[in-house]
């Protein structure tokens, strides 16, 4: 298996951290990429017509994208659990997944604005309101932090790589001191070692 590797894009973290919570990463060989809002890698594109990472390659000849799509089938190979069957917790974990998701769509348009377009071209009130929206999710969150407690599954991995990305792309937010529950949180899942691990090329 392959996968276009990029070591600061989160939707690539959320597959490696999936495949490690599986025992898979030995297995997964990384390929370099240049993946790029406006400069677009031909390479990436004659796979995936989206130039996006992550992009994965299946022993069956299989390309597999988006996050959700290469996690699901991380699971079903490995016959894991992180992606509950049935019933009320797949939902929870699937809404939460979609939850998080939304964080790092945001997150990344503010991360574009910042870095990809012209700086007399950037709207500061449309970044804004980006970033606003980290804030109204991990609000919900918070009103119930109870219920990420002793779950390991799609949903918190989501939730554990976006708040990774915010520490890393927008550490002056300061979310940790509004969302204590959140971070209380967070600082115990972000020590499990597929958290942890660090990848490179």
């Amino acid at each position: 298996m392959k996968i276009y590797f990029s070591p600061f894009s989160p939707y690539v973290r959320k597959c490696l951290v999936v495949g490690h919570e599986l025992g898979l990463n030995g297995r997964i060989e990384l390929l370099p990429s240049n993946a790029h809002p406006v400069q677009r890698d031909a390479a990436i594109i004659a796979s995936n017509p989206l130039g996006k990472v992550p992009t994965f390659f299946a022993d069956d000849g299989q390309v597999l994208y988006d996050s959700r799509v290469i996690c699901e089938y991380l699971d079903d190979l490995a016959a894991g659990t992180l992606f509950p069957r049935h019933g009320k917790l797949r939902w929870q974990a699937l809404t939460l997944q979609s939850l998080a998701d939304g964080i790092l769509d945001a997150a990344l348009l503010a991360r574009y604005e910042d870095v990809a377009r012209p700086e007399n071209l950037r709207w500061p009130a449309w970044r804004q309101a980006q970033l606003d929206k980290s804030e109204t999710a991990l609000a919900a969150i918070e009103a119930a932090p109870m219920q990420l407690d002793g779950r390991v599954d799609i949903g918190t991995i989501t939730l554990g790589c976006a708040l990774w990305y915010l520490d890393l792309r927008f550490d002056t937010l300061g979310w940790h001191a509004r969302y204590p529950g959140v971070a209380k949180w967070y600082a115990a899942f972000s020590q499990r070692p597929s958290m942890q691990s660090v990848w490179s090329i």
